[in-house]
């Protein structure tokens, strides 16, 4: 090959390299496109997500209420609030008839916030009151600080 079309090559090349890219004003420009779509879809998504963990609260408690019922099938009586959901894992004492554990794992699961359902026996609504107090673990709310009760 000859010494010029080496250069023309070379040339070419570089020419090449330079049209490849992008330029600031563009990558800004799309960084805007991004963060606006980001601002208006994320609180949507997250807004979905909260009304998932609601929806994920109700099937569990129906899930622990479920269990509730076969251990009294075996026992013949709800546990206590003093034995607690812990009745489903494990033999609170004297349970005779006991035939667990009512769960497949070996804990009780926790809300989707992180907290420990509340159960009552005797309850003020049914034979047992299991219920969430939802994110801010307090009484009453809205959205996803709403509470997730066995009884309605």
């Amino acid at each position: 090959m000859t010494t010029h079309m080496k250069s023309a090559k070379k040339k070419n090349l570089l020419g090449a390299c330079k049209q490849a890219g992008f330029t600031l004003l563009e990558l800004l420009v799309v960084l805007a496109i991004l963060a606006l779509l980001a601002g208006l879809v994320g609180p949507r998504v997250m807004k979905q997500f909260d009304a998932t963990k609601g929806k994920t609260a109700r099937l569990q408690l129906e899930k622990l209420s479920a269990s509730l019922d076969m251990l009294k099938l075996d026992v013949g009586r709800y546990p206590n609030s003093e034995e607690g959901l812990e009745a489903l894992v494990s033999n609170q004492g004297d349970m005779n008839g006991w035939n667990g554990p009512y769960l497949r794992k070996s804990k009780v699961p926790k809300d989707p916030w992180g907290t420990a359902y509340h159960y009552k026996y005797p309850g003020d609504h049914g034979s047992f009151d299991l219920y969430s107090l939802g994110a801010d673990n307090s009484e009453g709310g809205e959205e996803d600080k709403k509470d997730v009760v066995s009884w309605e």
